[in-house]
């Protein structure tokens, strides 16, 4: 009998605020190790945490992207284990009264995964093994965090990732995070277990800090091929942190997992209860942005074919500048056109997408893109001023002139068809023995005399007319 599978995630997101949960210092990625701390986030004696009041709001905005509910009361607490990452052997988290409660994901299928929690706390520092021997780097440490706790509603690898995937655009989208997974501003620990249908569920491992949407998936394939192999050989799955190594594709136990008895959670003394309003709740709804799949939804009724309405909906300043140029009058499809077909092609990475720092401006791109919607020129011609107005970020009357834009006669066009057909009669008689394809040779002697302004359409009804089939 087949197994089932249970998950559940767990998703670290690092907070888009300048400084740190408890202190000044910066939450700039990268630096020498060792200088973005001070003596409140390296836990010095007698050195006191000041909550940050900006965290306690992109958790209450982060919330409210996922429909969660908010507490209005709240409080710190500290989760205590000892590690070299975190020097004062506590960390500030939330354990009872977190943030937000209640919400949920919704799946392209419908399916909804309910999010139990989402609480704030501190990052801990990060290890560096090299040599042999292992450094700590306490820059990351005390950097805001809010970690998602979904239910264990997720029933295979790849409704796992995109779970995960539509968090990372919920969340950049709203600008509580860049979700930047390369650089540990996201990460997942996904809970893993398996049982038989009507049974139990089977003891759970977590795979921590998994830092790619890919690498969710290939964790989660191994880990239940191994609870697989224990539990066939009628064998125990003993409950462990896992970790995920992309470079030799295996998991590994770290550790024996802990319970939450084993932090001893208790109320930090150092930090107030805080009180989120109802007033500061409902402020920061109407400022919420419109969310990626309803965006999604948007386009489609727009009429743009899904699949390439897909290819800029997860991309916020993407989005934003095609809004811009159909607000401008531009027909929707022929500006999405633009992007996917020219202005994609020089953005080689998913982060320059997510940048999009091009020097043609939504305005720019309106006024060409409504010279092909009013026929004044042809889309192939507009691909090639676009790609010229992307490398010089100068308008498009730098390009296309008057005379490019007058239009082609009846007259003349009945002119250039006729010389098509007299200069190929190979392709006259294939014609007339019925092999259509061979009319594209006369297309491509009209396009070229007419510099791309002849109608393909009316050129071809006035080829087979004269031609007589």
């Amino acid at each position: 009998m087949a197994y089932k599978l249970v998950c559940g995630i767990e998703t670290h997101i690092e907070l888009a605020t300048k400084t740190k949960i408890f202190c000044g210092c910066t939450t700039q990625f990268g630096g020498e190790p060792n200088t973005h701390c001070c003596p409140v986030c390296t836990g010095q004696p007698g050195a006191l945490p000041v909550l940050n009041k900006q965290v306690i709001a992109y958790a209450v905005r982060a919330g409210l992207a996922v429909h969660c509910d908010i507490n209005n009361n709240s409080h710190m607490d500290r989760k205590n284990y000892v590690y070299p990452d975190l020097p004062k052997a506590y960390q500030i988290s939330q354990f009872d009264e977190p943030v937000c409660i209640n919400g949920y994901v919704e799946l392209d299928s419908g399916k909804k995964i309910r999010i139990e929690r989402i609480h704030i706390e501190e990052d801990a520092g990060k290890l560096v093994h090299d040599g042999g021997y292992t450094y700590v780097d306490y820059n990351r440490g005390g950097v805001p965090l809010i970690e998602i706790v979904s239910m264990a509603d997720i029933e295979t690898p790849q409704e796992a990732r995109e779970y995960a995937e539509k968090l990372q655009l919920i969340m950049r989208n709203v600008g509580v995070s860049d979700c930047k997974m390369q650089e540990g501003s996201m990460r997942c620990d996904v809970n893993v277990s398996l049982h038989h249908e009507g049974e139990p569920w089977g003891t759970r491992t977590e795979i921590k800090n998994i830092n790619s949407l890919s690498n969710i998936v290939r964790a989660m394939e191994l880990e239940m091929e191994r609870q697989e192999d224990i539990l066939d050989a009628g064998e125990k799955v003993i409950q462990s942190t896992m970790r995920y190594d992309a470079n030799s594709d295996t998991v590994y136990v770290l550790r024996s997992k802990e319970n939450a008895d084993d932090y001893r959670y208790f109320p930090e003394p150092d930090i107030l209860r805080f009180y989120i309003s109802p007033e500061m709740v409902e402020d920061i709804r109407a400022s919420l942005p419109e969310l990626p799949d309803s965006k999604l939804k948007r386009y489609i009724e727009m009429g743009l074919p899904e699949n390439n309405a897909r290819l800029i909906y997860k991309y916020k300043n993407v989005t934003a500048f095609f809004d811009s140029a159909v607000n401008e009058g531009a027909s929707a499809s022929n500006v999405l056109n633009m992007i996917i077909g020219t202005i994609y092609a020089t953005l080689q990475t998913e982060e320059d997408k997510e940048n999009f720092e091009i020097r043609t401006t939504s305005h720019q791109l309106a006024g060409l893109v409504k010279l092909i919607d009013t026929k004044k020129i042809r889309a192939n011609k507009a691909k090639e001023v676009l790609a010229q107005m992307l490398e010089s970020g100068k308008d498009v009357t730098e390009y296309v002139k008057a005379e490019d834009m007058a239009g082609l006669s009846d007259e003349d066009l009945k002119a250039l068809c006729q010389g098509a057909v007299d200069a190929n009669p190979k392709a006259v008689e294939d014609i007339k023995n019925g092999k259509d394809k061979a009319i594209n040779v006369m297309f491509g002697y009209v396009m070229k005399n007419s510099r791309g302004k002849a109608d393909v359409t009316k050129a071809e009804a006035i080829i087979r007319d004269i031609i007589g089939v």
